[in-house]
Protein backbone atom coordinates (compact mmCIF):
# COMPACT_ATOMS: atom_id res chain seq x y z
CA UNK A 1 0.00 0.00 0.00
CA UNK A 2 2.94 2.56 0.99
CA UNK A 3 4.86 1.44 -2.63
CA UNK A 4 1.52 2.57 -3.97
CA UNK A 5 0.92 5.51 -2.26
CA UNK A 6 4.19 6.75 -2.36
CA UNK A 7 4.44 6.26 -6.33
CA UNK A 8 1.11 8.20 -6.96
CA UNK A 9 2.04 11.20 -4.82
CA UNK A 10 5.85 11.26 -6.65
CA UNK A 11 3.82 10.78 -10.36
CA UNK A 12 0.82 13.24 -9.56
CA UNK A 13 3.49 15.57 -8.58
CA UNK A 14 5.72 15.27 -11.51
CA UNK A 15 9.21 13.18 -10.42
CA UNK A 16 9.99 9.75 -11.61
CA UNK A 17 11.03 7.78 -9.17
CA UNK A 18 11.47 4.29 -8.76
CA UNK A 19 9.87 3.00 -6.01
CA UNK A 20 9.75 -1.32 -5.03
CA UNK A 21 8.98 -3.30 -2.23
CA UNK A 22 9.96 -5.63 -0.13
CA UNK A 23 8.79 -7.32 3.63
CA UNK A 24 10.16 -10.28 5.46
CA UNK A 25 7.73 -13.24 4.71
CA UNK A 26 8.23 -14.84 1.30
CA UNK A 27 8.29 -13.71 -1.84
CA UNK A 28 5.58 -14.20 -4.68
CA UNK A 29 2.14 -13.56 -2.86
CA UNK A 30 -0.37 -11.22 -3.77
CA UNK A 31 -2.06 -8.34 -2.14
CA UNK A 32 -4.45 -9.21 0.07
CA UNK A 33 -8.38 -8.87 -1.45
CA UNK A 34 -8.63 -5.91 1.25
CA UNK A 35 -5.42 -4.16 0.63
CA UNK A 36 -6.52 -3.89 -3.02
CA UNK A 37 -10.26 -3.18 -2.25
CA UNK A 38 -8.78 -0.25 -0.05
CA UNK A 39 -6.34 1.04 -2.82
CA UNK A 40 -8.93 0.84 -4.60
CA UNK A 41 -10.72 3.52 -2.84
CA UNK A 42 -8.12 6.42 -4.41
CA UNK A 43 -8.04 4.77 -7.60
CA UNK A 44 -4.66 2.76 -7.35
CA UNK A 45 -4.46 -0.47 -8.80
CA UNK A 46 -2.38 -3.15 -6.44
CA UNK A 47 -4.22 -6.33 -7.61
CA UNK A 48 -1.01 -6.97 -9.88
CA UNK A 49 1.32 -6.42 -6.72
CA UNK A 50 3.53 -9.27 -5.52
CA UNK A 51 5.26 -9.36 -2.58
CA UNK A 52 9.32 -9.96 -2.27
CA UNK A 53 11.81 -10.85 0.67
CA UNK A 54 14.20 -7.88 1.39
CA UNK A 55 17.61 -8.97 0.41
CA UNK A 56 21.04 -6.67 0.63
CA UNK A 57 21.46 -6.09 -3.30
CA UNK A 58 17.99 -4.41 -2.76
CA UNK A 59 18.95 -2.06 0.39
CA UNK A 60 22.52 -1.70 -1.14
CA UNK A 61 20.65 0.04 -4.58
CA UNK A 62 18.54 1.80 -3.05
CA UNK A 63 19.03 5.61 -2.11
CA UNK A 64 16.36 5.68 0.75
CA UNK A 65 15.02 2.57 2.37
CA UNK A 66 11.16 3.10 4.23
CA UNK A 67 10.37 0.13 6.60
CA UNK A 68 6.62 0.08 7.80
CA UNK A 69 8.02 -0.80 10.88
CA UNK A 70 11.00 -0.89 13.21
CA UNK A 71 11.84 -4.79 12.23
CA UNK A 72 11.95 -3.51 8.56
CA UNK A 73 14.99 -0.93 9.24
CA UNK A 74 16.41 -3.52 11.40
CA UNK A 75 16.74 -6.13 9.04
CA UNK A 76 17.52 -3.69 6.32
CA UNK A 77 20.61 -2.63 8.81
CA UNK A 78 21.43 -6.35 9.19
CA UNK A 79 21.90 -6.86 5.74
CA UNK A 80 23.17 -3.88 4.94
CA UNK A 81 24.95 -1.99 8.00
CA UNK A 82 26.30 0.82 5.93
CA UNK A 83 22.43 1.56 5.65
CA UNK A 84 21.63 2.87 8.54
CA UNK A 85 21.79 6.53 7.98
CA UNK A 86 19.26 6.08 5.05
CA UNK A 87 17.25 3.96 6.10
CA UNK A 88 13.91 4.76 8.11
CA UNK A 89 10.01 4.13 9.39
CA UNK A 90 8.20 6.30 6.72
CA UNK A 91 6.87 7.59 10.22
CA UNK A 92 10.22 8.31 11.57
CA UNK A 93 11.58 9.86 8.41
CA UNK A 94 8.30 12.16 7.91
CA UNK A 95 8.51 13.78 11.42
CA UNK A 96 12.19 14.02 11.66
CA UNK A 97 11.94 15.44 8.09
CA UNK A 98 9.40 17.65 9.75
CA UNK A 99 11.55 19.07 12.42
CA UNK A 100 14.90 19.75 10.11
CA UNK A 101 12.82 21.06 6.75
CA UNK A 102 12.34 20.08 3.68
CA UNK A 103 15.19 19.13 1.02
CA UNK A 104 16.07 22.61 -0.23
CA UNK A 105 16.85 22.91 -3.75
CA UNK A 106 20.16 21.54 -5.41
CA UNK A 107 21.02 19.70 -1.85
CA UNK A 108 21.47 15.88 -2.47
CA UNK A 109 18.98 13.67 -1.09
CA UNK A 110 21.93 11.78 1.22
CA UNK A 111 22.94 15.33 2.35
CA UNK A 112 19.52 16.03 3.46
CA UNK A 113 19.12 12.54 5.56
CA UNK A 114 22.17 13.29 6.91
CA UNK A 115 20.72 16.30 8.80
CA UNK A 116 17.45 13.87 9.03
CA UNK A 117 19.07 11.11 11.09
CA UNK A 118 21.90 13.35 13.18
CA UNK A 119 21.58 12.38 17.09
CA UNK A 120 19.58 9.13 15.80
CA UNK A 121 21.20 5.90 17.42
CA UNK A 122 21.12 2.08 16.45
CA UNK A 123 19.25 1.36 19.91
CA UNK A 124 16.26 3.77 18.60
CA UNK A 125 15.53 0.74 16.52
CA UNK A 126 15.28 -1.50 19.18
CA UNK A 127 11.13 -2.70 19.98
CA UNK A 128 8.24 -1.30 18.64
CA UNK A 129 6.51 1.86 18.52
CA UNK A 130 3.06 3.20 17.59
CA UNK A 131 5.53 6.73 17.12
CA UNK A 132 7.59 4.61 14.66
CA UNK A 133 5.45 1.53 13.34
CA UNK A 134 2.30 1.92 10.29
CA UNK A 135 0.02 -0.75 12.16
CA UNK A 136 -0.10 -3.58 9.67
CA UNK A 137 -3.86 -4.38 8.75
CA UNK A 138 -2.84 -8.10 7.78
CA UNK A 139 -5.95 -10.12 8.64
CA UNK A 140 -7.98 -7.17 9.59
CA UNK A 141 -10.78 -6.38 8.22
CA UNK A 142 -11.63 -3.79 5.23
CA UNK A 143 -12.03 -1.31 7.94
CA UNK A 144 -8.63 -1.73 9.12
CA UNK A 145 -6.80 -1.29 5.92
CA UNK A 146 -9.18 1.73 4.91
CA UNK A 147 -7.26 3.15 8.30
CA UNK A 148 -3.86 2.06 7.03
CA UNK A 149 -4.12 3.30 3.82
CA UNK A 150 -5.90 6.70 5.26
CA UNK A 151 -2.38 7.32 7.63
CA UNK A 152 -0.14 6.11 4.55
CA UNK A 153 -1.38 8.68 1.70
CA UNK A 154 -1.35 11.09 4.97
CA UNK A 155 2.25 10.38 5.20
CA UNK A 156 3.45 9.62 2.19
CA UNK A 157 1.79 12.90 0.59
CA UNK A 158 3.82 14.36 3.54
CA UNK A 159 6.96 12.94 2.51
CA UNK A 160 6.89 14.11 -1.59
CA UNK A 161 6.73 17.45 0.26
CA UNK A 162 9.58 16.72 2.28
CA UNK A 163 11.44 15.49 -0.50
CA UNK A 164 10.46 18.52 -2.63
CA UNK A 165 8.32 17.25 -5.06
CA UNK A 166 5.75 19.74 -4.67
Amino acid sequence: MAEGFLRWHATTAGVDVHVHSAGLLEGGRPASAEGVEAMLQWGIDTSAHRSRLLASELVDGADLVIGMAREHVREATLLSPDAFGRAFTLKELVRRGEEVGPIVPGQAIDEWLAKVAAGRRMSDLLGTSPDDDVADPIGQPLAQYLTTAEELDDLTARLVRLLGWR
